[in-house]
């Protein structure tokens, strides 16, 4: 039986059409079926002009809530968007999981209210992999956990956040008790903030291989599994991130295109240049998962195109695997 994940066709700068064309690859390359939230009328004439395969379905939607617009007004006004929609989609079980590339906040609070939490969880949390380089020199990934959704947190939130991400490691990637860091400061006990040093001590006792503090110039060298921060910090060390990988890229290029030399050893060095690149891309991790609700939601980036849509989807299969064993 096919995995069936709804997902938001208006949500995201480059949409409906890029989500179109995500969906059309997912089916293309998974064993999935798609529900298409969103005004028909906008969609149906995409999907007619790209594909006929029957994976491939329409769930009416009228109402869009905007990028710009404030989250709980949002969701208490527009209870016809596509987000609501798609969200209950998933709640009544027509859906393994739903993916957008929407408002993050209204997309947060309407999965709280409409998928609800875990039992125990406080928030959901937004994880996303960052790219790392493991001691062993094989490339690898962090989990970075809040990137966005909590801003302002309290200990314990910090500690269930480290609990989900291990555990979302553990059943979708196969790792083994992974390891458990708090971006700090410092790597010693006593550095940081009232925030880190309180969460600090609820981690040492937490059912997670916690091995103390990091700090933010560890995560590439694959110092820790999961690094667990708010959602302020994280969302600072994910943008950082995603602007270094991109403008280091360009000034690479830059320097090696400034002489005969240095274009010929770009030009022997294309390969691993264009390997190096493909780490580093965005939508080949497709979008943020949140943690901590009762059924899958992924949040994609604003700007994903058909790659990252179809990225995102196969996060919703391969959690949905992981979950049926």
């Amino acid at each position: 039986m096919k995995t069936v994940i709804a997902l938001d066709a208006m949500g995201g700068d480059n949409a409906p059409k890029a989500v179109v064309e995500g969906a059309v690859l997912a089916v293309e390359k998974m064993d999935v079926a798609i529900k298409l939230v969103g005004n028909k009328d906008v969609i149906a004439p995409l999907l007619a002009a790209t594909t006929k395969s029957p994976h491939l379905s329409i769930l009416h939607a009228p109402e869009v809530i905007g990028t710009d617009e404030i989250p709980t007004t949002a969701i208490r006004h527009k209870k016809q968007s596509s987000i609501m929609i798609g969200l209950k989609t998933v709640k009544e079980g027509f859906a393994a999981g739903f993916v957008s590339a929407g408002n993050t906040g209204a997309l947060l609070a309407a999965a709280t209210v409409v998928v609800g939490r875990q039992p125990g969880i406080e928030r959901p949390a937004l994880g996303v992999l960052l790219p790392n380089r493991k001691p062993s020199g094989e490339p690898g990934a962090t989990l970075l956990i809040d990137c966005g959704a909590n801003m302002d947190c309290k200990p314990l939130y910090l500690a269930q956040f480290a609990k989900l991400g291990a555990d979302y490691l553990t059943k979708v990637r196969g790792l083994k008790n992974p390891t458990v860091g708090l971006i700090n400061v410092g790597v010693e006990r006593e550095k940081g903030n009232t925030l880190a040093k309180e969460a600090y001590e609820l981690l040492e006792t937490a059912d997670v291989n916690f091995i103390g503090n990091v700090e933010a110039l560890e995560i590439p060298a694959g110092a820790v599994d999961v690094a667990v921060c708010d959602a302020f910090v994280g969302n600072v060390v994910l943008k950082y991130t995603e602007g270094f990988a991109k403008n280091f890229m360009y000034m690479l290029k830059d320097e090696l295109t400034a002489d005969v030399r240095s274009k010929i050893g770009a030009l022997i060095s294309k390969k691993a240049f264009g390997r190096m690149r493909q780490r580093f891309n965005q939508d080949e991790v497709g979008g943020a998962p949140f943690l901590g609700l009762k059924h899958l939601v992924v949040k994609a980036h604003g700007n994903s195109n058909a790659v990252a849509i179809c990225n995102a989807i196969r996060q919703c299969v391969l959690f949905e695997q992981a979950e049926q064993g």
